[in-house]
């Protein structure tokens, strides 16, 4: 059996998907449940099981001798929750739960943490493990998984294979759900297809100009492939960026959709709301070298190969 929490979710459907598409379909699919729309990224998947996510750790204390792989994706994921509490509760101590389960019972575990953990990425993006304490996430979302991080390297007692991910911009089939918290480019994709044109935040940065601001857009095909080389190849744990390994504009976006849409470019510049520009990151890029060292050789999607593969066989087919 292969666990996946999170499984109604983006990430978490998706690597089902890919597990399914490797002849793997004893999956333990936990979460909660209860959203119609993400319960839709399930529909033609094989699940041998579905487990509520408050059941699920007495679930693996009885069934943990048959189980072979834990990959905890579950998470309240919005940036702009402020429910400290209940990060600390959902984030934090429920992969402390896990954590401390995978230990008692060997079983190997793949969590996702978040580039969200950077901040505005003072000292860079480079997933040396020395330097996690010192970062400074810039919402209490991005601290949940930091608390995480920084109680699982100092853990004594650790899984036989561990690995944290951290997930920069993540986009792709089976985001749907996400609404508001969706990828730049399925807004981008909506926008186009009702308006003719898309909106962008102006610079307020000196350094870049509007349009200019740069992130790493990574596409979830790669993610979940990076997933499935870390069941495989089981060793080297420790925790890992998962970008593409390269920024790009959200002008490149942009015009990137544009053109996997066949129309021509209509970009405005709008204000970056007054609430979020001072937190507001202008760059980042995923330092990929560490996971490359483990053997992981597969090249990522261009923005632009990303892109056109997502719009013209998954969103326009909606």
């Amino acid at each position: 059996m292969i666990v996946v929490t999170g499984a109604a979710g983006f990430i978490g459907s998706y690597l089902i998907r890919k597990l399914n598409q490797e002849n793997f379909n004893t999956i333990i699919a936990v979460d909660k449940f209860d959203d119609v729309l993400k319960n839709k990224n399930l529909e033609d998947l094989r699940i041998q099981e579905k487990v509520d996510l408050e059941e699920f750790m007495d679930w693996l204390d009885k069934h943990n001798e048959l189980v072979e792989f834990i990959f905890h994706m579950g998470a309240i994921s919005d940036t702009t929750e402020f429910d400290t509490k209940l990060l600390t509760k959902l984030n934090t101590q429920y992969t402390k739960d896990i954590w401390t389960r995978c230990v008692k019972y060997q079983i190997p575990l793949v969590y996702a943490s978040s580039a969200a953990t950077y901040g505005l990425g003072e000292i860079g993006y480079d997933d040396n493990e020395s330097i996690v304490p010192k970062l400074k996430p810039l919402n209490p979302y991005g601290q949940s998984k930091q608390d995480f991080d920084i109680w699982a390297l100092q853990e004594k007692e650790k899984p036989l294979f561990w690995a944290g991910l951290k997930f920069f911009n993540v986009y792709g089939p089976q985001e749907y759900h996400k609404g508001r918290g969706s990828s730049v480019i399925w807004h981008s994709f909506q926008q186009i297809q009702k308006t003719g044109k898309m909106k962008l935040f102006k610079s307020h940065n000196p350094e870049y100009k509007d349009g200019e601001q740069m992130r790493d857009f990574v596409y979830v095909k790669d993610v979940v492939d990076v997933c499935y080389f870390l069941m495989q190849h089981r060793k080297n744990s420790g925790i890992y960026n998962l970008g593409s390994g390269k920024a790009r504009t959200f002008l490149d976006l942009t015009r990137a959709v544009f053109k996997a849409l066949n129309k021509s470019e209509s970009i405005e510049f709008i204000d970056t709301p007054v609430d979020i520009r001072d937190k507001y990151q202008y760059f980042t890029e995923a330092k990929m070298d560490k996971l490359k060292k483990t053997g992981y050789v597969k090249p990522f999607h261009t923005l632009e190969e990303g892109t056109t593969d997502y719009v013209q066989n998954y969103l326009l087919k909606l």
